[in-house]
């Protein structure tokens, strides 16, 4: 299995972030609990094999929460995922947060069982909040692609203090 770095994302990684949001989230803002971001001016951090990008998780600080917008692993078992989720939560730790959350949709069922076996747990559904995603992220779809609906926002978090 080959091996990985992670490093902090810099002014230079912008373009590609961009590029990944466009590719991988339908443009370059996301939308969670009626805020938009923009993960490309977000810290953040990147995991690549050699020069090859496998991972990259945006987050946000506000007040004493840390919460990961997004979070991308194009190498499936390799461990860059949970690696990604403990270099955010070594960065939520040394702020002084007290809470790393997430956002993920009721029908990311691979989502929401990866973030379980990594001790976060669901703490709020916010049932049809998608509709009011959809007004300022038109994108979004009704449907993923198993044909399930994308409605409810699931949040979930870890206590870190």
């Amino acid at each position: 299995m080959p091996a990985f770095i992670i490093r902090a994302l810099t002014p230079a990684d912008s373009d590609w972030v961009s590029q990944v949001m466009i590719s991988e989230w339908s443009g370059e803002m996301v939308v969670a609990h009626g805020e938009i971001f923009y993960p490309a001016i977000l810290p953040g951090f990147a995991a690549f094999v050699d020069a090859e990008p496998v991972g990259l998780l945006t987050y946000n600080i506000a007040g004493d929460e840390c919460e990961i917008i997004t979070l991308n692993s194009w190498r499936e078992n390799l461990g860059v995922g949970t690696a990604l989720i403990s270099t955010a939560r070594r960065v939520a730790d040394q702020a002084g947060c007290s809470r790393l959350l997430l956002v993920t949709t009721n029908n990311n069922l691979h989502a929401l069982q990866f973030y379980k076996k990594r001790g976060f747990v669901i703490s709020s559904v916010r049932e049809n909040a998608i509709s009011g995603s959809r007004k300022l992220k038109p994108q979004i779809p009704l449907l993923d692609n198993d044909g399930q609906p994308i409605s409810d926002e699931i949040e979930m978090e870890i206590w870190l203090k």
